[in-house]
């Protein structure tokens, strides 16, 4: 015990050195935390204001977070005396091998940076990527958060987006709404046309230039096919969608044009 007491009498003031650097070096971390969250969430802000897309937004702002507190962290190790050149050095060769077995992530945030250069989408678009389909709702290092109609949320990694195709339903102000009709081979085809024109000339939201097509797809094997395709704002898509299913069935019903099922003539051959 006496030994501990002289000790620590003959050592108080490197204690005391070691334990005020040990005190900042958590001041400087805590604080630089906070700071490496305040500058994060000011750039968004900034970018915003500046009218950049809220997924480039929110990207930018992650990237500028990571770099503050990484500078926070050397600053922290700095003040308990740590070498800091030879930290970085040791550091990049652990980052290397670090790298090395995450080959995944770093291929998603390479991917996140290629979103942001090409920029195949954007905030509030509609897309289909790596077989899902959603809303963007932000784009971050290494994922991308979509939200489905149903308000599910994915988080899709960026390699599985950039790996495949990406189709953007709502990058265009225009859509066209693609439908088969069949109708019986009794049907009158002059009527049959007429009819589906006069629900298409029906139906407001449907835009007059381009022009919709109204014709013949098909002889099926148990219908008359017609495609008709009119052409809406991408945002009337569905809603005009479901009511011209269900007005066309409704006309058709009126004119007494029948709707077939599919069937088969089975033919039978009686031995002598």
């Amino acid at each position: 015990m006496d030994k501990a007491l002289e000790w620590l009498k003959n050592n108080s003031d490197l204690l005391i050195h070691y334990g005020i650097q040990t005190i900042l070096a958590i001041v400087i971390f805590i604080v630089g935390n906070k700071i490496a969250k305040f500058v994060g969430k000011l750039t968004a802000k900034g970018l915003e204001k500046r009218k950049v897309d809220k997924a480039v937004a929110s990207f930018l702002s992650s990237i500028v977070h990571a770099l503050v507190f990484a500078a926070v962290i050397l600053m922290a190790l700095s003040q308990l005396g740590i070498q800091t050149t030879s930290f970085v050095a040791i550091l990049g060769a652990a980052g290397l091998a670090i790298g090395l077995a995450l080959q995944g992530s770093l291929s998603n945030f390479a991917s996140g940076v290629l979103i942001i250069i090409l920029r195949p989408f954007k905030a509030g678009d509609y897309v289909e990527a790596g077989g899902k389909a959603g809303s963007v709702q932000k784009i971050e290092i290494f994922s991308t958060e979509l939200r489905t109609p149903d308000n599910k949320v994915i988080i899709m990694p960026n390699s599985a987006i950039m790996g495949g195709p990406i189709t953007n339903f709502s990058r265009e102000a225009t859509r066209r709404i693609d439908l088969v009709i069949g109708v019986s081979y009794s049907a009158d085809l002059k009527q049959t046309k007429e009819v589906l024109e006069s629900v298409l000339n029906a139906e407001s939201r449907i835009l007059k230039d381009p022009a919709y097509t109204v014709a013949v797809l098909e002889l099926a094997s148990s219908s008359v096919n017609f495609v008709v395709r009119p052409w809406v704002n991408s945002g009337d898509y569905w809603p005009t969608y479901f009511a011209l299913m269900e007005n066309i069935k409704i006309a058709l019903d009126d004119a007494n044009i029948a709707i077939p099922f599919p069937q088969m003539d089975v033919h039978l051959h009686k031995d002598a």
